[in-house]
């Protein structure tokens, strides 16, 4: 019989990341059903994720049976009830020792400015553009896409900042809506590296720019120190807190984000909000609508510029980042079907998802801008009512409903 070599067929899997006790579990099975690479990688994949969810672990699912087909079937279904069922929260502890030491860089280069890197003509896009002011995040949401694009330990400001601003290629006769938080988070370095002076000097300069800095820190004294034009709107990306304990691990809470919303709305200038992703997952309406009460409570429309939707989408590199790492998570334990080429909710569940928000803030309608990010345009119809024929309409319509309350504030 050919010899079986075991760690031969464990490379290019995530068998590393398997907690020990199920990496000696499944060498013993391995050798015992001579499972081939590509079985031992799915059911790597599948060990990973029961660890990470706190649902058990491989040899709590495995049968007592030694027919290799029986066992994978019975595997591949017992795995699938698990990641498709209604996930909860409650008591769900993560691994705070495994979020990552960040240190700090300076790097002298071009800005990267250009068009938002998700826009995609698969789905309605704003077409914003972005300003790479600082590159990697030091928040750790496990989510969170840009943990593909850098690497996440390093955080590196790029130099001369004001001078690079404006010099940028600005039409004076067009107008922008640009953000800084496509890769790092826009307020939780606060003026560190001179990044918000250098903002304020470019909105001064460029009334046409409509400049927004989305967070989800707490950390506005230096715009509440500083007077900062208008064409500055400030947004948040919000969850309820058990979220935020579970999946955006060092991020500010969401009181704190809340208090902070409303000390610079309380200074007259706009805000704005992001539901994105929204996360589907036991008690998930009584929790969001809590957070939709108080906005309405709280704030006033006049001075709330956006509303955005949008839930998880993964793309591939990102969960195999996430299983390399193998933190507590619960953030895959969710159906996943494609979505334009990447991996997302059904359609179904975020109709219910992103309705319930739009008609819980309908004091709002028609004062404030809802849209959803990167979302299928057949589901605008069915949550708001209307929908746009091109991407060049919804950007349009954003950006001159942006304008009309900044006008507002002068």
């Amino acid at each position: 019989m050919k010899i079986y070599d075991f760690e031969d067929k464990i490379q290019n899997t995530h068998f590393s990341s398997l907690p020990e006790a199920e990496q000696e579990f499944l060498r013993q099975k391995a050798y015992e059903l001579r499972l081939s690479h590509q079985e031992l990688r799915e059911l790597c994949d599948i060990g990973v994720d029961l660890a990470m969810w706190g649902e058990g672990s491989l040899a709590s699912l495995w049968p007592a049976s030694d027919d290799k087909k029986r066992v994978l079937q019975h595997i591949r279904k017992l795995y699938e009830n698990l990641r498709t069922k209604l996930k909860s929260y409650d008591g769900f502890q993560i691994d705070k020792e495994k979020t990552h030491k960040i240190r700090f860089a300076e790097i002298d280069k071009k800005l990267g400015f250009g068009m938002c890197p998700v826009a995609s003509p698969k789905t309605r896009c704003c077409n914003l553009w972005t300003l790479d002011m600082v590159e990697s995040c030091g928040f750790d949401c496990s989510y969170c896409s840009i943990q593909s694009f850098y690497n996440e330990d390093t955080i590196t400001f790029n130099t001369n900042l004001t001078e690079k601003l404006l010099s940028l290629p600005i039409d004076p006769n067009e107008i922008y809506h640009i953000g800084t938080g496509q890769s790092s988070d826009s307020l939780m370095w606060g003026n560190r590296g001179g990044v918000l002076d250098a903002l304020i000097a470019f909105a001064k300069k460029y009334p046409n720019v409509i400049l927004e800095l989305k967070t989800k820190s707490d950390n506005v004294s230096y715009l509440l120190e500083n007077n900062y034009p208008p064409n500055i709107i400030t947004t948040w990306s919000l969850n309820p807190q058990s979220v935020i304990e579970a999946e955006e691990r060092l991020t500010a809470s969401l009181d704190a984000r809340l208090a902070a919303a409303k000390k610079i709305h309380d200074k007259g200038r706009l805000v704005g909000f992001h539901f994105h992703p929204m996360i589907y997952y036991k008690g998930w309406k009584e929790e969001y609508g809590a957070i939709f009460q108080r906005l309405v409570e709280e704030f006033d429309p006049k001075r709330v510029a956006l509303v955005s939707l949008g839930t998880l989408t993964f793309i591939k590199p990102v969960i195999k980042k996430l299983r390399r790492r193998a933190m507590k998570s619960k953030i895959l334990q969710m159906p996943l079907v494609d979505a334009a080429g990447k991996l997302s909710y059904p359609l179904a569940i975020k109709k219910e998802l992103f309705r319930f928000a739009y008609e819980s803030l309908r004091p709002w309608h028609g004062k404030v801008f809802f849209y959803m990010c990167m979302e299928d345009h057949s589901l605008w119809k069915k949550v708001f009512g209307y929908e746009y024929p091109t991407n060049e309409s919804f950007e349009l319509d954003m950006k001159y409903s942006y304008l009309a309350k900044i006008k507002n504030l002068l």
